[in-house]
């Protein structure tokens, strides 16, 4: 058996643009998205329910339509991270990094030596695949999350780590480290968020954003080709013209 590639990996290193959808939270329903052609689903160990118990299922779930499993965890512990790669993520997204060391935490505990410090075990990735270990630190994959100011100060040597897929720039929490908590449209939010994505796209890294119908395009034109969306807004604006529709027919 051959190790499973990662779609969202050989997307991003083809610079296509790679979608990763938030949103859906059980196997069954990463089944019913699978034909609809996400390149990989989010699931969420920070704010949501998604636990270590959970991780073989919703991977193995999107592993049967090819889509990248992308883990968020709540803290840059390695031994989190190894632990969610383990139990079959494809991609660990690590909050509230905010410098090169915390960065290169992120890197240690999630490859395997030579390059990081991450625990020798088999994942669920690698059962039966009798080279996993010389394939696993290629196919991995780690985002790190750019959402507090201080790490806008000190970007430039966040984003000279190594071995990082992407430096994803999150508005929430980016807007409240600012003072301006709910108001990610603040323009000098969105003045920060932007020179963020520049910078690091200017230095050759991959950027990534929280994208919407609205915005994608503009931050396609400014070089990030990594997004994540979630579906509430989707299914917000298909029920309404559904119900539009239903409306004007009477």
């Amino acid at each position: 058996m051959e190790l499973r590639p990662n779609r969202a990996k050989q997307n991003l290193a083809n610079g296509e643009i790679v979608t990763i959808v938030s949103g859906i939270t059980h196997p069954d329903d990463i089944d019913t998205a699978g034909p609809l052609g996400f390149d990989g689903i989010w699931l969420e160990g920070e704010h949501g329910g998604t636990d270590a118990a959970d991780l073989g299922n919703l991977t193995r779930a999107c592993d049967i339509w090819g889509m990248t499993s992308v883990a968020r965890i709540n803290s840059n512990d390695q031994g989190l991270i190894y632990r969610t790669l383990d139990r079959g993520a494809q991609a660990i997204v690590v909050p509230h990094v905010n410098n090169a060391a915390e960065a290169r935490n992120v890197v240690e505990g999630g490859k395997f030596t030579p390059i990081g410090k991450r625990g020798m075990y088999t994942s669920r990735q690698g059962l039966g695949v009798p080279d996993y270990f010389d394939q696993a630190n290629n196919v991995s994959m780690l985002i790190v999350l750019i959402e507090d100011i201080v790490a806008w100060e000190n970007l430039d040597e966040i984003i000279a780590v190594d071995n990082i897929d992407v430096f994803f720039v999150a508005p929430s929490d980016f807007a409240s480290s600012m003072g301006h908590m709910g108001d990610i449209q603040h323009p000098d939010v969105q003045e920060k968020i932007n020179d963020s994505l520049s910078r690091i796209v200017g230095a050759g890294r991959n950027a990534g954003a929280l994208a919407t119908n609205g915005n994608v395009a503009g931050y396609v034109k400014m070089g990030v080709r990594f997004f994540m969306t979630g579906v509430t807004p989707w299914l917000d604006t298909g029920f309404k013209q559904f119900v539009a529709n239903a409306e004007s027919a009477k």
